[in-house]
């Protein structure tokens, strides 16, 4: 893939880095306006194979609320309850600027989805271009 990437930019030039520029641009909004709107990020960081780093791998087990050490505290017969762990994507995105940044860790993530995209795009691009007298050469 990352052949054709270089044969595609040696062929279209300035065209196909534009196209791909404008296709990470378009992503990296995308992803930040999903982010800020509560979209799930855990469940899309697991689809592409990123599933650890919404977990928080402190020495906690990654429970929110620590139990107590002394076993003599907790009532006998109360249920246990499960562990939670802490979600760190959502505290990041709750963060200033933590949308953003993880929204371009994400576009980051999905690089080899954007090179299909510029692949498929950038020649249609430069035909219309050429089309309309914006660039010197005919593809």
């Amino acid at each position: 893939m990352a052949a054709r990437f270089k044969e595609l930019i040696k062929k279209y030039g300035k065209v196909g880095v534009v196209v791909h520029c404008s296709v990470s641009a378009a992503s990296i909004s995308g992803l930040y306006v999903a982010i800020n709107s509560n979209v799930d990020v855990e469940s899309i960081l697991e689809r592409i194979g990123l599933s650890d780093l919404g977990k928080d791998k402190s020495k906690d087990g990654g429970r929110s609320d620590p139990l107590p050490e002394n076993p003599e505290i907790t009532t006998k017969g109360s249920p246990e309850i499960p562990a939670k762990e802490k979600n760190r994507t959502t505290e990041l995105a709750a963060s200033s600027g933590g949308a953003l940044a993880l929204a371009i860790l994400l576009n980051k993530a999905l690089f080899p989805v954007r090179v299909p995209i510029t692949l498929a795009v950038t020649p249609a691009v430069a035909r219309f271009l050429a089309r309309r007298n914006m660039i010197n050469k005919s593809v």
